[in-house]
């Protein structure tokens, strides 16, 4: 079954695009983590593209989410790395979504959360010389 996101590392760039659709849940989004976690591209450290753009609604239970932020905080901060992580996300919906995992990261170190509804300023925070998603060196667009 295909879960509603997928994520892919750019090592050439530094660089872990992650996208949503449909119906985000906690359930997949834990799934996903732990095959990132396992992924053999993975590094502490590396910087994060969450693109929120596609997405139609997803599951809103906080106190989930704060105990899913903080596994992944615990595992992010070994070695003392920090994460930049952009959310883009242009949309009413995308952008609520984007605001709950903000304030969820609130408190947790090894995360540098930021949000924007542009496209090119996204990867301009993330110092990529790309200026849209499609022209990120993906295997699977």
């Amino acid at each position: 079954m295909l879960m509603p996101l997928r994520y892919e590392i750019l090592p050439e760039i530094g660089l872990v695009y992650i996208r949503y659709w449909g119906l985000a849940t906690l359930q997949e989004t834990a799934e996903a983590f732990l095959a990132y976690a396992q992924d053999p591209l993975f590094r502490p450290g590396q910087n994060h593209l969450i693109d929120l753009s596609r997405i139609d609604d997803y599951e809103r239970n906080f106190p989930d989410l704060i105990k899913l932020q903080a596994a992944k905080a615990d595992f992010i901060m070994t070695e003392g790395h920090r994460s930049l992580t952009v959310y883009y996300a242009p949309t009413r919906i995308g952008y609520a979504m984007a605001l709950s995992i903000i304030r969820s990261w609130e408190g947790l170190n090894g995360v540098v959360p930021i949000l924007t509804q542009d496209e090119g300023e996204a990867l301009a925070l993330l110092g990529v010389k790309e200026t849209q998603f499609a022209d990120l060196p993906m295997k699977d667009a």
